[in-house]
């Protein structure tokens, strides 16, 4: 069922524009190839290589996208998006006009703060240590999480858990405000944005940046998080580290947090793991635990996918444990430097 479900998903815009190269041909795509960056035409062919076939439904309902947006620009160019809106509404109906011009408009628009994102992060901290901390989390809500986290990181003790709880609870901006923020940061900044309020922030935003943030930054935050918004701290917690993250870990850190985990309890968590994770948890035991591991997952049978779920969180949390109490490692940036 579950895999049924995932071929009924929307396909990515990758995807899409790789469906459309191949339904246009060798020559015609050739030619497109010619007015795209290097690094696009590497996604792109990667996308085309793992496509085995295109039906003819998907064929014609990928070139009847693309002709619908051609025509959309050709409006925008000719009378702006409010002219193209009241274009097709009338031709496609109200819901898929702004479907349309959605999808247009952001991908025409800039990315908030870009000049800002080509700036290194001690320059960037002079910048903004000193402003109030709804506006140094507005700004690294739009940054990359390795930056965001760098000037985290560098921030006085008692800013650096205000704004980390003010990114987590960020929702929509009015480009209003990010106008005038963008404005004092560069005063000759053209407008990047378009009048549809802005999504960035949120409890993922900060799970990112505090994954890249050394082991210090990372607890004192979570710390004084606990105290002021416990939800928000357990939320935080529960995504910093998945299961899946296990690849990431070091043979020695495997082998020890087995130590605390009930077999049955693994079986149950191995059971809806990628066969990456299971290789290499049963890379890091013994044979003869490993052989009465897949047994079990084998004569099992159907299991619920919360149970799975709770079991992999039930591992998580151990591993959480052994590395606060500093028995395992798992890997950072920021200043988590290991000495020998």
């Amino acid at each position: 069922m579950a895999r049924h479900g995932l071929q009924k998903q929307e396909k990515s815009g990758k995807e899409k524009a790789a469906m459309l190269l191949i339904s246009l041909g060798p020559e015609r795509s050739s030619e497109i190839f010619k007015h795209l960056k290097e690094e696009e035409i590497e996604q792109l062919t990667l996308e085309i290589s793992n496509i085995r076939s295109v039906s003819s439904e998907e064929k014609e309902k990928v070139l009847e996208e693309f002709y619908q947006i051609c025509l959309a620009q050709d409006y925008i160019a000719e009378g702006g998006i409010n002219y193209a809106r009241e274009i097709l509404e009338k031709a496609l109906g109200t819901q898929k006009a702004l479907d349309i011009i959605n999808k247009l408009t952001v991908s025409l628009q800039v990315r908030p703060f870009d000049f800002v994102r080509k700036t290194d992060a001690s320059q960037l901290l002079n910048f903004i240590q000193k402003e109030h901390p709804q506006t140094i989390a507005l700004i690294l809500a739009y940054l990359s999480p390795g930056q965001s986290s760098a000037v985290l990181s560098a921030l006085p003790q008692e800013k650096q858990a205000d704004v980390a709880k003010r990114i987590a609870v960020m929702d929509r901006t009015s480009p209003e405000i990010i106008k005038e923020v963008e404005r004092i940061l560069e005063n000759n900044l053209s407008s990047l944005v378009t009048e549809d309020y802005t999504t960035a922030g949120g409890v993922q935003s900060i799970v990112d940046i505090l994954n890249n943030v050394d082991r210090g930054t990372e607890r004192h935050i979570m710390e004084t998080l606990e105290i002021e918004d416990t939800d928000l701290a357990e939320e935080i917690r529960k995504r910093m580290f998945i299961f899946e993250d296990i690849l990431t870990l070091d043979s020695r850190s495997i082998q020890r947090f087995l130590k605390e985990v009930d077999n049955n309890q693994l079986a149950i968590a191995l059971k809806g793991a990628t066969d990456e994770v299971k290789n290499l948890i049963y890379a890091n035991m013994s044979k003869r635990l490993s052989e009465m591991i897949k047994e079990d997952i084998e004569f099992m049978g159907p299991v619920r996918l919360k149970d799975v779920e709770d079991s992999q969180q039930k591992i998580v949390n151990i591993i959480r444990k052994l590395e606060d109490a500093g028995e395992i490692v798992i890997s950072r940036g920021g200043g988590d430097e290991i000495i020998v």
